[in-house]
């Protein structure tokens, strides 16, 4: 019933932003929280932010001060503005969105297609 959409994705050079963004797409539900993580090959896919319905944020340390998470709930979408972006940014990013399905009571959770995001010179 619920689709994630990425786009934003692409390649820059240190010192650089990019805006990802994600829109949740479907029928019968509710977000409860949308957020962004990355996964380099032979890594574990780890947190860079996520951002409640309400505005409450969480960032990974090393984002902290560069990257900054929105979202707008009429649209069912989360952004991620990207700034001072640096080489170890390089990843694949994944949106993630922890969904309540009307009629259900549990959170499901989704993920999106993945983005690449690549910074070099």
């Amino acid at each position: 019933q619920v689709q994630l959409v990425e786009s934003g994705g692409g390649l820059v050079q240190p010192g650089g932003s990019l805006r990802l963004s994600c829109t949740a797409s479907g029928s019968d539900f509710s977000i409860n929280s949308m957020g962004w993580y990355r996964q380099v090959p032979g890594k574990q896919r780890e947190l860079v932010a996520r951002i409640t319905n309400g505005g409450s944020t969480n960032y990974a340390d090393s984002v902290k001060g560069r990257f900054t998470i929105s979202r707008d709930n009429a649209k069912n979408t989360v952004y991620l503005q990207m700034n001072s972006l640096k080489p170890e940014d390089t990843d694949a990013y994944y949106c993630n969105a922890k969904i309540v399905l009307v009629g259900r009571s549990s959170v499901y959770q989704y993920w999106g297609q993945g983005t690449q995001v690549t910074v070099s010179s």
